[in-house]
């Protein structure tokens, strides 16, 4: 079973072009299943001789894990497209796995910041200290474009216009896409490469750390809490809660949900509808707390 397992690595990442983190999962979900199909023994070590009933038993197998449901169906979804990949190949006839079912996922809403919060945050930072200029652009960066956290740490000098507001996006699995920055977002970032010239860093990669370095994920994420924490939001506040601001705060403003799909980078347009709901959300709490009749 495992014999297939580099083939397939080779294709999730050279023809679908998925990131590395995503190929990493779909590898783990395969080699633990394969460990599966190891311990029923040399009948079923031939992924032909797998059927519906085999693919049940594997799906009994992990809900006695007590793992969550989207682990569940995440490991489900990993199997489903290893078998078309092996049925693309001619090595299998059927896909034992194309008709299970897995436990349906509530779809949480996404946690997001109301525009004076997000003013809120960004009056927080104080450009006059060290490193203020950089984490002031990035969170008017994030805030203005919807980028993830990882496309802005990799973003580079050479990937933005600032005359003409754009950037040039490398998304997820190497997929390319232009944002738009408005005039707040294009000055703070000005004032942070002013700043950033100051270093004398021969460096391709826009936002550094203090020494010069690439800055990480995980680094943003951090500069984006202390911020918050400053502000006095009470909101857990990420580099994903500007992201899903920025996605609300457009279509609450009469932005069209295909326009949004293609700044945010999705690929599906259902994975962008989850946004309307916010807005429906806020504007129930408007009516609320301000109709006559609404009011308790």
């Amino acid at each position: 079973m495992k014999n297939f397992v580099p083939a397939f690595q080779n294709y999730i990442k050279n023809e679908r072009n998925l990131s590395e983190n995503s190929v990493m999962a779909y590898v783990r979900d395969i080699n633990q299943f394969a460990d599966f199909v190891q311990s029923k023994g040399s009948l079923f070590h031939s992924p032909e001789r797998m059927d519906y009933t085999f693919a049940r038993s594997y799906l009994k197998f992990l809900e006695l894990k007590n793992l969550s449901k989207k682990s569940l169906a995440r490991k489900i979804s990993s199997c489903r497209i290893f078998f078309r990949y092996l049925l693309r190949e001619g090595k299998i006839k059927l896909n034992p796995f194309e008709q299970l079912l897995t436990p349906k996922l509530s779809r949480r809403l996404p946690s997001f910041l109301y525009p004076e919060e997000v003013f809120k945050l960004i009056k927080t930072v104080d450009i006059r200290k060290k490193g203020g200029a950089r984490d002031l652009a990035i969170i008017e960066l994030i805030y203005a474009s919807g980028m993830r956290v990882g496309e802005i740490a990799k973003l580079k000098l050479d990937d933005i216009d600032l005359a003409n507001g754009e950037i040039l996006v490398h998304g997820k699995g190497d997929k390319e896409r232009i944002v738009l920055i408005g005039s707040k977002a294009v000055a703070a970032i000005k004032s942070y490469i002013v700043e950033r010239k100051k270093l004398g860093i021969n460096e391709k990669i826009l936002f550094l750390g203090r020494r010069g370095t690439r800055l990480t994920s995980r680094s943003v994420e951090r500069m984006i809490k202390k911020h918050a924490i400053k502000s006095g939001i009470t909101k857990k506040v990420t580099p994903h809660t500007l992201r899903h601001s920025f996605a609300s705060h457009l279509l609450g403003g009469g932005a069209d949900l295909k326009i949004v799909q293609e700044l945010l980078g999705h690929s599906s347009l259902s994975t962008t509808q989850i946004y309307t709901h916010i807005t429906k959300e806020k504007l129930k709490s408007i009516y609320d707390s301000t109709h006559p009749r609404a009011k308790a």
